[in-house]
């Protein structure tokens, strides 16, 4: 059995090396083994799958103690993902990918703009299991506390048992000390939207910008085994995510439309 000490686990995240989130996915990781930092210079929330193509990308080292490597890279989470992969850890074994902890939710259709859920669906490519980590709380001086208990408790779960590769899961965290939440639910995607709204405004020179806004639309507000659901009741939500976006309902029902 491969001792805990030998483990290698990536951590990385979008809202930047020196987020409070960041810290506190360092945190869960390390009582699971080596730990190698590679994450955004500055915040990339909102990348989801982005890569940088057209520029160059500067990696540097910002701190290392015994189990622990910080590296800070110009690019996406993807990019950072692709970095630690394929070029920093490219001669090592990779046995977890850990992303986050996010500030804010990154339940519903926010797993296809999260940065978080970028990396962490990036990692997965690479053989070994992924987990994006998020807490449903976007205040700069959010409590970790909760996502950290859990996010060990899931970490260590995921590392012990029997699993099927590829692996990415969408956990989300609900705000509030650890002995208030309920507990884990696995869970599936809930099917709601944002409606967005653009703010226009005048800058001192009389040219016109926006500041984007919106609101989330909950599509099934009744759905009792969804991550909306699982957040609002005050569970930690778990959903298991892939990146086959076929429609198979539309492909058989498309069947009798196109001949």
């Amino acid at each position: 059995m491969e001792k805990m000490n030998e483990r290698l686990i990536l951590v990385t995240n979008d809202d930047g090396y020196d987020s409070k989130g960041l810290a506190a996915a360092v945190e869960v990781a390390r009582g699971f083994g080596r730990v190698v930092v590679v994450a955004p210079e500055t915040t990339q929330s909102g990348m989801s799958q982005a890569i940088t193509m057209y520029n160059p990308l500067y990696l540097r080292r910002v701190r290392e103690e015994e189990g622990l490597e910080i590296y800070a890279f110009s690019g996406t989470p993807v990019d950072c993902v692709k970095m630690a992969f394929d070029y920093l850890l490219r001669d090592e074994r990779v046995d977890l990918v850990i992303s986050g902890i996010n500030h804010g939710s990154n339940s519903a259709v926010n797993v296809l703009y999260s940065g978080t859920m970028g990396a962490a669906i990036e990692g997965s490519f690479y053989s070994c299991p992924a987990i994006g980590l998020s807490l449903d709380d976007h205040r700069d001086d959010a409590d970790f506390d909760a996502a950290v208990v859990y996010g060990k408790q899931i970490v260590g779960d995921i590392l012990a048992g029997e699993i099927e590769l590829p692996l990415c899961l969408n956990v989300n965290v609900p705000v509030g000390r650890p002995e208030t939440i309920k507990g884990i639910k696995l869970c599936r995607q809930n099917r709601g939207f944002w409606r967005e709204e653009f703010y226009r405004h005048e800058d001192p020179r009389g040219r016109e910008y926006f500041w984007l806004t919106g609101e989330f639309v909950n599509g099934e507000p009744g759905a009792e085994d969804t991550d909306e659901w699982a957040l609002a009741n005050n569970y930690v939500a778990v959903v298991p995510v892939q990146t086959d976006l076929t429609d198979y309902r539309q492909l058989k029902n498309l069947g009798n439309v196109l001949k």
